[in-house]
């Protein structure tokens, strides 16, 4: 696999979405890192482990995951030599009862979870170290209550801090008439009075800060000094208790550091087992089936087009080794490759795909795609020329265990050669084994497919009463083009559509005018076709056929296909493009071979065909800016 491949197919999309149910960033973190393995064996149980999860999310509503927090990075804290913080106890408190609750909740899950269920027991009950961290750490703090000293000594604490109060109060009372404020102030943990400047040396005591103004003096009454001082030692013996308690805690929490690392890691299992569970709940998805060859998707649905999916069935037998589609533009044939190489990818790595239960998926080593423009702006490469690279670099990697999604193969360039490099590229391939879904349009490689063996024909279905496709594959059949039945339905006239029908496949049609044409057909639609047969009948009987830009005709004289370029004159003369030179012919020495919509995609640039090189760059210069000096002589 590539990160081509991952790109071009959404697969990191796909994982930020089951990400998204994670509970923990180590479960996100691991999610987002999946990538598709190659084991059999493991790949079932890995499924399996999903499908049991998604039997307890049926019938529980909350699964007793944790957050985790950093509880690792704890125990490294420790290992250091660093106590742990009561906050950090109390997280750590929270794991412990989460650990126990998840131990009790898969014992009652052994029923329809038998094997995710005996994980839990993999967790060691350390009961006894969550009930000493619950009676030494409340409230984010040290407990009262952790040991007979601490208690002693807050209480003496208290006592003092209360004595020192009365104190103050006593005191503001006495020097009120020389205080800037009638109040007691704190000042840095010692308590003062203020005391107006001038009147500084009617109250003994030491001055601690002053007003910004310097009109004030905060001064510590003589009287409370050796009070704050005794209060003092009292909280520095707190604060060496409060340490000696949590390194003992600290000490027994390493003594379990073994059994925390396996529960830890545990609950982050379980934390990406479910999420992978609740997006299969989520997209209805189910637990593929893995094969050696053969390939069976039940209504699959792009996971990324949610509600506007249309269901996907494709059946590869034992033997057929490649699909061959054709269809109109936009008619679901890049969605139709997308989804089989993105269920793929999405099986490979654990996750249910969103179809129908039964589907069948083959194993693969690699998946190598060819989808989309592929231009390399920094290498000033064509379009054309990036993909060819790219079939390259896949002709030399692909093997027997590999999956080749290819679309549009050999476009972007003269149709006749095109076709010949598509051919022989998908001729190569299959030679090597690798299972190959391609898209094409050229219409000739629909026989090709009919031919080769291991090979079928596959379609985008297309509604003639809508005039709409229905992004539907239909395999064993070739799609035939729509044009003449479009047109018919839209309201052409029958004759037209009989001679135009004539000239493609050189035999007789049926087209007759119905409700349709002469719904939309006008007095003026008349005269023009009634025109059109004078003018037929005066040309001897014969037919003068009319010819556009990209159809693909024979010169039968000279056993050539061309590319017709432009015309007619006013002589009827075409100039044909033949080998890359262009030639000009008579209309009568033309046979049309493959009419120019059915080569190329709806606004196709022709001077990809017609304009040389230098041509075009320099009038992609132009477009862009304005040159001075710079000019472009037409290409006859």
């Amino acid at each position: 696999m590539n990160e081509q491949t991952f790109q071009v197919l959404e697969y990191d999309a796909i994982l930020q979405r089951v990400a998204e149910h994670a509970h923990t960033e180590s479960g996100k973190k691991t999610i987002l890192e999946l990538r598709p393995i190659y084991d059999q064996r493991r790949l079932e149980v890995m499924h399996k482990e999903v499908e049991e999860a998604k039997a307890i999310l049926a019938t529980q509503s909350r699964v007793p995951l944790h957050t985790l927090g950093d509880i690792q990075g704890m125990l490294e804290q420790g290992k250091k030599g660093l106590y742990l913080q009561p906050r950090q106890l109390m997280i750590l408190l929270s794991f412990l009862d989460h650990m126990t609750k998840m131990k009790r909740f898969m014992k009652g899950q052994q029923m329809i979870a038998p094997r995710i269920a005996l994980y839990a027991e993999s967790m060691a009950e350390l009961t006894g170290l969550e009930e000493d961290i619950a009676s030494s750490v409340r409230h984010g703090r040290v407990d009262d209550h952790a040991s007979k000293e601490l208690a002693k000594i807050r209480r003496k604490k208290e006592k003092k801090a209360e004595e020192i109060k009365d104190r103050m109060s006593s005191l503001a009372k006495k020097y009120a008439t020389i205080m800037q404020e009638p109040r007691p102030m704190d000042k840095g943990g010692r308590w003062t009075l203020p005391i107006k400047r001038e009147q500084r040396t009617k109250m003994k005591g030491t001055v601690l800060d002053q007003s910004a103004s310097g009109a004030t003096l905060f001064v510590e009454p003589e009287e409370v000094t050796r009070l704050q001082e005794d209060l003092q030692l009292l909280i520095f013996s707190e604060e060496q208790e409060v340490e000696q308690i949590l390194y003992t805690l600290t000490g027994e929490v390493l003594e379990h550091e073994q059994d925390l690392s396996i529960a830890v890691e545990t609950m982050h299992q379980y934390d990406v087992l479910f999420a992978k569970a609740k997006y299969s709940r989520w997209t209805a998805a189910h637990t593929p089936i893995f094969s050696d060859h053969v390939l069976k998707i039940n209504k699959g649905r792009h996971p990324m087009l949610g509600e506007k999916a249309v269901p996907l069935t494709l059946h590869m037998e034992d033997g057929e080794q490649a699909l061959l589609i054709t269809g109109p533009n936009t008619g679901g044939k890049t969605v139709t490759l997308k989804t089989v190489g993105l269920f793929c990818l999405m099986a490979q790595s654990g996750l249910h795909i969103p179809a129908e239960a039964g589907s069948v998926l083959p194993l693969y080593q690699s998946i190598y795609v060819d989808i989309g423009d592929g231009q390399s702006i920094e290498e000033n490469l064509s379009t054309f020329s990036s993909r060819l690279t790219n079939l390259i670099d896949i002709l030399q990697k692909a093997n027997d265990h590999s999956l080749l999604l290819l679309d549009e193969i050999g476009s972007g360039t003269e149709p006749g050669e095109g076709m010949g490099l598509a051919t022989a590229i998908l001729d190569q391939l299959a030679s090597k084994g690798s299972d190959i879904l391609a898209t094409t349009h050229y219409s000739e490689m629909k026989a090709y497919a009919k031919e080769k063996e291991g090979f079928i024909n596959g379609a985008m279905a297309f509604d003639l009463e809508t005039l709409k496709p229905t992004y539907q594959l239909q395999t064993g059949t070739a799609g035939e083009s729509q044009a003449f039945d479009i047109a018919y339905k839209l309201g052409l006239h029958p004759d037209i559509l009989n001679h135009a029908h004539r000239i493609t496949y050189n035999e007789e049609s049926s087209y007759k005018l119905g409700d349709d044409q002469r719904k939309h057909s006008s007095y003026a639609d008349q005269v023009a076709v009634n025109r059109y047969k004078k003018n037929r009948k005066r040309n001897d009987g014969r037919q003068q056929p009319s010819f556009k830009m990209g159809d693909n005709v024979h010169v039968p004289d000279s056993e050539a296909a061309g590319i017709v370029y432009k015309g007619p004159d006013a002589r009827g003369n075409y100039v044909v493009q033949v080998k890359g030179e262009k030639q000009t012919y008579n209309h009568k020495r033309l046979k049309l071979h493959i009419p120019a919509e059915e080569l190329y995609p709806e606004g196709y640039d022709f001077d990809i065909i017609f304009k040389s090189k230098e041509y075009r760059k320099i009038d992609r210069m132009m477009n862009r800016k304005y040159v001075e000096g710079l000019t472009l002589d037409e290409e006859e």
